[in-house]
């Protein structure tokens, strides 16, 4: 099947050629799916036959949970507790691990709320959620009657009351709904009239400047119209349409159309990469691959939490309230930066530089093997990033006085003495290598691709130059949602005014700035 590209932008996102692979079938009416970021299966559910069902590579299909009271739209929360919209009882509940369930939103007003829908959560805790009365239909929910007279859209705060966030004569059937990657913006579609809105999103959490960013989301020649929605890293948005799914840009143009051979309900990334699209249609689940991600969402980050859960660290941030600093090996990933013979050797391409003397004065070299040592035997995953380039550095632009001198000095070219790792700092086997051509080890490089494969949100971050790699790796690292811990006796550069520079102002906004005692410690 040939997807369908109106803007050359569409080809970015995904193969036209894409296959479209059918993981189960033989369902009454699919919906709801969302991918388990550290246990590695897909959560669906089938609103006729009143059942939930998970889908994973390697057991394949099986049934978690009948009856399901009719269950839409699922997320998770940042404890990676499963929320949930049930058509049957029109609530929004909350599932933790132990089983116990949580009713986060039945009524609004003192009334009955219609029958949640979709839901998605902000990054403050928040959740928001759609309330069209599908539920109160025949098939797909309980054939009831509607207590309130009209179509919302609320938001549930931490132990709070839902609050309507729209106007209620908005919407005729809002279904649903995506922030887009920075959460400035909520974007929320109704079926009936086949389009999406988009809303500012304020500071307070309430919304405002509702605009229609999509309309005409129809055709007489196809079945579809909007109800499942996500947005993409780039803050493009996959809403489900006639033929399949169909692609906007942040402004609004039509990019392309994903082709499917079912009637599609809902969609959701996932994988261990995330750049799976999982969609669930009328009688059967689909895969596509895609060359693009979903925003990260709180969840994304695999934290466990809440009762029931490991207790400690795994639901936390690495510092607890004593200030002694606790950290979950099985979360953690430590990086080895630019450890390379031309970067801190004598004799290197930038011996010069005086990179040599500061990481002897630093005992940079053995305080980052100490680590890593200590790290491996722990389960830490351990990545070596290193600065590789071709003789001549093709492919390396020059728009900046570290590239210029990085060519000038003919330096980390692939198969060099100065391109190897330091001695003591080789890989170990089940280690990772990444290579890059830019200072931060995140640009052009498939380092998240590894953190979320193996369920990474903490980083130990290590290496040369501390004002630059290191701290370029934190300060992305950090705005990509992870938690960035810098042992400062880990990280050199070119000499110490410059390192405490860095170490004692720019870093202390976006990392937890420690020393490798500590952090050995800390894992335990």
């Amino acid at each position: 099947m040939t997807h369908v590209t109106l803007r050359s932008e569409f080809e970015t996102l995904i193969d036209p050629y894409a296959p479209v692979a059918q993981v189960g079938t033989g369902f009454d009416f699919t919906e709801g799916p969302i991918w388990h970021p550290i246990d590695h299966y897909l959560l669906f559910s089938d609103m006729p036959g009143d059942v939930r069902r998970r889908w994973d590579a390697r057991r394949g299909m099986a049934e978690v949970k009948r009856p399901s009271n009719k269950c839409n739209g699922m997320t998770y929360d940042a404890e990676l507790n499963l929320i949930v919209c049930e058509h049957a009882t029109s609530s929004l509940i909350r599932e933790r691990p132990d089983g116990r369930r949580e009713v986060l939103a039945s009524h609004f007003g003192g009334q009955e709320l219609n029958s949640p829908n979709d839901v998605c959560v902000h990054s403050s805790g928040a959740i928001y959620f759609s309330d069209p009365w599908y539920g109160r239909m025949p098939v797909y929910g309980v054939e009831r009657p509607r207590q309130l007279g009209f179509q919302g859209v609320y938001r549930v705060m931490p132990g709070g009351e839902p609050k309507l966030v729209v106007d209620r004569n908005l919407f005729d059937q809002p279904n649903g709904l995506c922030f887009s990657p920075d959460e400035r913006l909520l974007y929320v579609n109704d079926t009936v009239q086949a389009l999406i809105r988009v809303f500012d999103v304020n500071a307070d959490g309430t919304l405002s400047n509702a605009r229609v960013f999509a309309s005409s989301i129809k055709s007489e020649l196809e079945p579809g119209l909007p109800d499942g929605m996500k947005c993409d890293q780039h803050g493009n948005v996959w809403v489900t349409a006639p033929g399949g799914v169909w692609v906007y840009s942040p402004r609004g143009e039509l990019l392309g159309k994903v082709r499917v051979p079912e009637l599609v309900a809902n969609l959701a990334w996932g994988g261990p990469d995330f750049r799976t699209l999982y969609l669930t249609s009328t009688h059967s689940v689909y895969a596509i691959p895609t060359r693009v991600g979903p925003r990260h969402e709180p969840y994304m980050s695999g934290r466990r939490g809440g009762a029931g859960a490991s207790a400690g660290p795994a639901a936390a941030a690495p510092i607890l309230t004593d200030g002694e600093m606790r950290l979950d090996p099985q979360r953690c990933a430590m990086i080895i930066q630019d450890l390379q013979n031309d970067v801190i050797m004598d004799g290197g391409a930038f011996d010069g530089s005086g990179a040599p003397a500061h990481a002897k004065q630093q005992h940079v070299v053995e305080n980052v093997r100490r680590l890593a040592e200590a790290a491996r035997a722990r389960g830490v995953a351990i990545i070596h990033v290193w600065f590789v380039v071709e003789p001549g550095a093709p492919g390396v632009t020059l728009n900046a006085p570290l590239f210029e001198g990085l060519v000038d000095s003919k330096a980390m070219v692939r198969g060099s003495w100065g391109a190897a790792p330091v001695s003591g700092l080789e890989p170990r086997p089940g280690d990772f290598v990444v290579e890059k051509m830019r200072m931060s080890a995140w640009e052009g490089t498939r380092l998240e691709t590894i953190l979320k494969a193996t369920g990474r949100d903490m980083i130990i971050n290590t290496g040369a130059w501390t004002n630059m790699s290191v701290e370029h790796t934190a300060r992305t690292g950090a705005d990509k949602g992870y938690f960035m811990i810098v042992p400062e006796d880990c990280c050199s550069t070119m000499n110490a005014d410059w390192h405490s520079a860095s170490i004692n102002f720019a870093m202390q906004n976006v990392a937890i700035v420690t020393r490798a005692d500590a952090v050995i410690r800390a894992l335990g």
